[in-house]
C-alpha cells in the first residue's frame, strides 16, 4: 500500500506581520476586556511580551485571517503595538487550538517559580507579571516545604490546591507517600479528602503529634476511624500489587465463557438446568466488555520502584 506524507499544520518560520493586515475572526466584547483572565494576559504582555505568537492563515491580497490569539491581539493593538510574531497555519480550521485545555498543576506552577527565581527574577516582578499580589507567589514557592519529595512525585501533574498540601504537611513522609497514592486512586484531591486522610492517622504517623488537633474527636471513634482508614490503605496495596495478574485472569476466563456460550448445545443446558447461574455470568461479560470500550485512565503512580515494575508486567 502506498504511504502519503503527513501535511505540517504551520510554517517552520515565524514571521513579522504589521498589526493592520490582521483580520480578527471574533471579536473582543467589553464583557471578555474585563475579565481576570484578560488582565494576566495583558500584565504577561506588558512585563514579560508575547511569547506565544498570533496564529495566522492567508486570506491573500497580503491579509491574513486570524485564528488564535484574539485576546493578545487585542491588548498589544491597545498598547499601540504595530508589528506582531505570528504563526503561519496551512489550514484556515480555527476550532481545534483550544479544543483542549491542559491546566497547570501548582506542583508545575511551583516549579516554574522556583526556577524563575534561579536565574534572578524578582517575586514583585513575576506577580507583576501574571497580575497577582506579592503574597500569593510566595505562598507557592513555599508549596512542597514539608512534602516529601516521593509524595511530590506522586501528586505533580494533579490539581491539588494549597490547604490539600498543607493537610498532609502533618503527616509523616510513609504516611504522605500512602495517602497520595490513595488520593489518587480515588481521584480525589479536595481539602475535606485530606483533613478526612488526617484525622484516620495514628499520632505515630503525623508530623504535628505534639501539637493537638482543632477538632477534637472522641477516643472511641477516632481508634475506629484510624483502624478503617489503616485497612483502606492496606486494601488498595493489596490491590494494586496483583491487579495485573488479576485482569489477566479475569480476559483468560471471560475468552473461556464466550466460547462455552457460543456452543448452542451449552446455551441449551444452562438455560435449564442453571438459569440464574447463566445469567450472572452473561453479566459478567457485558460488564468487562463495557469497561474496554471506555477511556483508558491514567495509571497510578507509586513511589516503589518494585511496585511500579510489578505494574508494568501487569500491563
Amino acid at each position: 500500500m502506498a504511504t502519503t506524507g503527513v501535511k505540517a499544520a504551520f510554517r517552520p518560520d515565524i514571521v513579522i506581520l504589521d498589526i493592520s493586515r490582521l483580520t480578527p475572526l471574533k471579536e473582543v466584547t467589553p464583557a471578555m476586556r474585563r475579565d481576570r483572565k484578560y488582565s494576566q494576559i495583558a500584565a504577561s504582555l506588558t512585563h514579560v511580551g508575547l511569547i506565544e505568537p498570533i496564529v495566522v492563515f492567508s486570506a491573500g491580497r497580503g491579509k491574513y485571517l486570524v485564528l488564535d490569539g484574539h485576546k493578545r491581539l487585542d491588548i498589544l493593538k491597545a498598547q499601540g503595538v504595530t508589528e506582531v510574531r505570528c504563526l503561519l497555519a496551512t489550514d484556515d480550521e480555527c476550532y481545534t487550538y483550544n479544543k483542549r485545555v491542559n491546566y497547570l498543576s501548582p506542583i508545575a506552577e511551583h516549579h516554574m517559580i522556583m526556577k524563575a527565581l534561579a536565574d534572578g527574577i524578582p517575586e514583585e516582578t513575576i506577580a507583576q507579571s501574571l497580575d497577582v499580589n506579592v503574597s500569593l507567589i510566595r505562598k507557592k514557592r513555599n508549596l512542597l516545604d514539608g512534602i516529601c519529595p516521593e509524595a511530590a512525585e506522586i501528586l505533580k501533574d494533579k490539581r491539588v490546591t494549597a490547604a490539600a498540601f498543607s493537610v498532609l504537611r502533618k503527616m509523616k513522609p510513609a504516611r504522605q507517600i500512602a495517602s497520595a497514592e490513595l488520593m489518587v486512586a480515588a481521584n480525589k484531591f479536595t481539602l475535606a479528602f485530606a483533613h478526612a486522610l488526617l484525622s484516620g492517622t495514628r499520632p505515630e504517623l503525623r508530623a504535628d503529634e505534639g501539637r493537638r488537633p482543632q477538632r477534637r474527636i472522641e477516643a472511641p471513634r477516632k481508634a475506629i476511624l484510624e483502624q478503617e482508614t489503616d485497612r483502606l490503605l492496606a486494601e488498595f496495596k493489596s490491590v494494586e500489587d496483583s491487579y495485573g495478574s488479576d485482569v489477566l485472569t479475569l480476559n483468560v476466563c471471560c475468552g473461556y465463557l464466550k466460547r462455552l456460550f457460543a456452543n448452542p448445545r451449552v446455551q441449551r443446558y444452562l438455560t435449564k438446568r442453571y438459569p440464574e447461574i447463566q445469567q450472572q455470568l452473561q453479566q459478567l461479560l457485558a460488564e468487562v466488555q463495557a469497561e474496554k470500550t471506555r477511556p483508558p485512565k491514567m495509571p497510578v503512580k507509586s513511589a516503589a520502584a518494585p511496585m511500579k515494575a510489578r505494574r508494568a508486567a501487569g500491563a
